[in-house]
């Protein structure tokens, strides 16, 4: 099956204006996003990932190698009418509200008045502004301005999604909206590629990762592969009144094992605040 994309042996290097080199962002960088998968970008500040994107879109040429999208050229219209952005900082008019922000975008595209209408509810719906459909953006806190950046970059309902941080700004609710639409995207049999530096959420949503440091692919495979510790192994059971206060570790030395932790297993900070107000609800 074709890629969704596919990046080959790119470099991109930027130059000053008289033409020479001033920076090289991206070396010899392989890449390729399947249909159906989330694929997470992850590197510090300066290693590529932004210019990643930007090729993809064709907004930036590459200075050598190949990059497909859709099995054609970035810059091809039909290209960009099959895809979606969020940016890292959502660019919106503040003095138009999410309706007339959708109806503005959507208009770019072949919807109906009665779809697109239907499309920009569902949307608003999607993302948890409904009920502020009417309020002009300059109102909105960075959080409702992510989300509405979310519900514009999905309009024309893309078959990829190009999201950068996507959960910036959101308070952990949100967040967890956000990475449940990733994944119903994923159900969908959409693709999305992801770009953030809140690791945990990479962790939970991606199928396969990828790690620039500064433009050079140093790792890439499923997060299966690349969070399990093969020299290790974990073993989890209730603890019961017949077996509190057994000495597993004088157990597990009579085996030969000779280094042994015994302790409680931990919830995320993420897991027990989501618990934590599913409750008091």
């Amino acid at each position: 099956m074709e890629p969704i994309f596919e990046i080959k042996q790119l470099n991109k290097i930027y130059k000053d204006f008289w033409g020479r080199s001033k920076k090289q962002a991206v070396t010899n960088l392989t890449l390729d996003l399947q249909k159906g998968e989330v694929l997470g970008l992850i590197g510090p500040n300066g290693a590529g990932k932004t210019t990643t994107i930007k090729v993809l879109l064709g907004l930036l040429k590459p200075s050598s190698g190949s990059v497909r999208v859709f099995g054609q050229h970035p810059s091809s219209l039909k290209v960009k009418a099959r895809l979606g952005f969020l940016p890292e900082e959502s660019y919106l008019y503040k003095f138009l509200t999410p309706y007339e922000t959708l109806l503005f975008f959507g208009r770019l595209f072949s919807f109906s008045k009665k779809e697109l209408d239907e499309r920009i509810h569902h949307l608003l719906k999607l993302v948890g502004l409904s009920h502020v459909a009417n309020t002009p953006v300059k109102e909105f806190s960075k959080g409702m301005t992510r989300r509405l950046g979310l519900a514009q970059s999905m309009i024309n309902d893309p078959e990829l999604l190009l999201l950068d941080e996507p959960t910036s700004g959101l308070d952990p609710l949100g967040t967890k909206e956000v990475k449940n639409l990733i994944l119903d995207q994923k159900k969908q049999g959409k693709s999305v590629l992801v770009c953030s530096h809140l690791l945990a959420d990479m962790e939970s949503v991606c199928d396969r990762i990828a790690m620039l440091i500064e433009g050079k692919r140093v790792l890439f495979d499923s997060v299966e592969s690349l969070l399990k510790v093969q020299s290790e192994i974990t073993l989890r059971f209730k603890e019961t009144e017949k077996i509190k206060g057994v000495d597993w570790k004088e157990i597990l030395s009579q085996t030969g094992v000779e280094k042994v932790e015994v302790n409680h297993p931990h919830k995320s900070l993420e897991q027990l605040f989501l618990e934590t107000i599913a409750k008091e609800n």
